[in-house]
Formats: structure tokens, sequence, C-alpha cells
């Protein structure tokens, strides 16, 4: 009797005590903890996870074009294999004439005059003259942009480009763009030239 009376008292403080056992609930409101592979030995690791808010490549502008650092004009390599398999446009009469690329105002005390053919590339060459003075005695234009340095004076400035040539194919061909001090682009031009023929732009320096 004795016996039995005591399993049903320890009996009942078990089910008291166990009444007053609660779950434990999580209170971590940090980061999440990630479990990631470890390089060394293969086995999950903890890793804390750093969460960010804002991605930095919204706070990063978009770099400016500069001819500048891209000689080749924005061109890939296969651009510029496509452009020697193309051709030259047809000779014309009026090829033969003088062509003016207009005029251009600019402030600044020097302007980056870049050529290259952007045609057929087939030997094209010019002399360059400035103000009347020859600057560079013959430039063979390339695929790639080519950079010279015109210093301006005072008003109007004459910047000439006497074809030396007409390659092997068709007219002497050219694409010209003329950048200001402060390496923005003013002028953006072409020409189609035959031997002995120049182009004339006109830089104004306020």
């Amino acid at each position: 009797m004795r016996t039995s009376l005591f399993f049903i008292c320890f009996f009942c403080v078990c089910l008291a005590a166990s009444a007053q056992i609660e779950i434990p609930r999580t209170t971590n409101t940090g980061p999440i903890i990630k479990a990631e592979e470890s390089n060394s030995t293969g086995f999950p690791i903890l890793k804390r996870e750093e969460a960010e808010t804002e991605s930095r490549f919204l706070n990063d502008k978009p770099k400016p074009i500069d001819l500048r650092e891209n000689p080749n004009g924005l061109m890939t390599e296969a651009d510029v294999i496509k452009k020697k398999w193309s051709k030259d446009k047809e000779i014309r009469e009026e090829y033969r004439k003088d062509q003016s690329l207009g005029n251009v105002v600019t402030q600044g005390r020097f302007v980056e005059v870049y050529c290259r053919d952007h045609q057929y590339i087939d030997g094209d060459k010019v002399q360059i003259f400035v103000n009347g003075q020859m600057v560079a005695a013959s430039v063979n234009l390339h695929a790639g942009f080519q950079p010279i340095l015109v210093t301006l004076q005072d008003g109007f400035n004459s910047i000439q480009f006497v074809a030396l040539n007409q390659g092997s194919s068709g007219p002497n061909t050219a694409e010209l763009r003329v950048l200001s001090e402060k390496g923005e682009q003013i002028a953006v031009k072409e020409w189609n030239l035959l031997t002995g023929a120049k182009a004339e732009l006109i830089v104004v320096k306020n």
C-alpha cells in the first residue's frame, strides 16, 4: 500500500514540474546566419551574411566615353576586320574639289583632332596644315583614331587635310572628330578626296 502511494505521489510531482517547462522562443533580430562550405575542410561552417541596403552599382555613375582612352573609337577587333573587307565609295568628279568641313567655336587654348579611315583600309595618307604651316608631313589613316594636338590662336584657325593619295581603292576617305580642351566632342566630320584635294575645318577661338 505504501509503495503504491509513493509512486502516485512521484507521478503527480513529475506532472507538475513538466507543466512549468516552456519552449524557448528566439528574440534574435540580427543578420541571418548562413551555412557555407569551408574551403579547407569541406564541411559546412556558419558565416554571418552582411545585408546590403543599397547596391553599390546604383551609386556608380557611367564613365563618359573618351577617345583618348579608346583610340579605336569604340571599335572592337571584329569591327576592324569587318572594315577591311568593306568597299570605298565610288569615285566622283566632285571629290576633285576642295571641301569645307564647316566651323566650330571654342574658348580653349587647343583642340584635339582625331582622324581615321572609316571605310576600306587601303593606305590613305594626308598632310595636315594649321594656319598655313605644315604640322604633319604624312599621316597614314588606319581603322583607329590618331590624335593630333592643335594649339589655337585668337580668332580664326584653319586646319587643312591634303590628300596625298587615294590608297588602293576609291577616294581618300576619313572620319574626323574634334575634342575641346575639356575633352568635349565639338565636331564630327567626314571627307572624300581625290589626290591633291583638301578638306578644311575652321576653329574659332573666342
